[in-house]
């Protein structure tokens, strides 16, 4: 089983009860003019950024420190400081400033409770020198070299993380959706996602809705990181093609993903597509922020989802 092969090669440590749940949605689903809709709630496990960490923190000696950078609200900033600390390591956070709403409120305060160290740039063009400030700093709060985390958790061993999730889904469901929606940021999820779509075998078209600037969300940084991770497996024995061998690198054919601009005025920033989306989900229970969820929610209302019958929504945000 690939799965167990990817635990035993890369060792990750165990940060939350796996699988996540995947909840049918009937009632919403008849909202949306869907025959079916399913949420693969990550949220559940305190996100999506913790199926990444499981393989970014794996291996640290402890007294560790972990830098990392993101937006104020940036809940992998969160979880990277939750986790290091749960494990015994040490956190150095730089953040830039983004709009404040309740969600980015709540993930700020509860970053500035359990990170180490937390150090805010003014804006952006002064976030390179609050990332060397951490940086520095990192080095006096524990034992060694300071180990750096990409913002997102771009990382390749991060993606692997998420192609376990997607390995999740093809035993949860009977049948492959039509199509798979999930924001995009750093695209470490998403091309977990869609490795995983395309081991599966599936004609599934990965959605993937761009909620951040486009130097950082698009479809060929996405794509880049499953060549990356994809290779990052082969160094370990594990081919993702079966039963012939794989070429190099994944043939494009076979990554199945469409990126969609949903960020409108800037990165945190609320739409109004994203929040009537926000308003009809909370109509049938489900509660979604403004920077990610509702605005990659938002593709659902679109009249181009109407070709659509069975979708997947990857709910990535948890709520501290």
């Amino acid at each position: 089983m690939l799965a167990t092969k990817i635990r035993a090669a890369f060792a990750p440590c165990s940060l939350a009860a796996w699988p996540t749940p995947l909840e049918a949605q009937p009632a919403l689903a008849r909202a949306l003019g869907l025959r079916a809709l399913w949420l693969k709630r990550e949220d559940r496990a305190g996100g999506n950024k913790v199926r990444g960490l499981e393989f970014l923190l794996s291996g640290a000696a402890p007294g560790s420190v972990f830098v990392t950078i993101g937006g104020a609200g940036s809940s992998h900033c969160l979880a990277t400081a939750t986790h290091a600390r749960a494990q015994g390591h040490r956190t150095a956070v730089a953040t830039f400033p983004q709009l404040e709403t309740e969600a980015s409120r709540a993930v700020a305060a509860a970053t500035a409770a359990v990170a180490n160290l937390l150090v805010r740039a003014s804006s952006l063009v002064t976030l390179p020198w609050a990332v060397l400030r951490a940086w520095r700093a990192a080095h006096h709060l524990g034992r060694g070299t300071p180990r750096w985390i990409p913002g997102g958790g771009a990382d390749p061993r991060a993606v692997i993380g998420h192609l376990l999730a997607a390995l999740e889904l093809g035993a949860q469901l009977d049948a492959p959706p039509d199509m798979i929606v999930v924001p995009l940021g750093t695209g470490g999820t998403a091309a977990g996602i869609a490795l995983g779509v395309a081991w599966l075998g599936w004609s599934t078209e990965v959605v993937a809705v761009r909620v951040a600037p486009r130097i950082v969300a698009n479809r060929w940084r996405t794509l880049r990181l499953t060549r990356s991770t994809a290779a990052l497996l082969r160094q370990a024995g594990i081919e993702l093609s079966v039963p012939r061998p794989p070429p190099p690198a994944p043939p494009r054919s076979a990554i199945r993903v469409r990126v969609v601009d949903a960020m409108g005025k800037g990165y945190g920033h609320p739409t109004p597509e994203g929040e009537r989306a926000r308003a009809l989900a909370a109509e049938h229970g489900l509660k979604l922020d403004p920077a990610y969820g509702a605005k990659a929610f938002s593709i659902f209302l679109q009249p181009a989802a109407g070709n659509v019958q069975r979708a997947v929504f990857w709910h990535t945000f948890a709520w501290p």
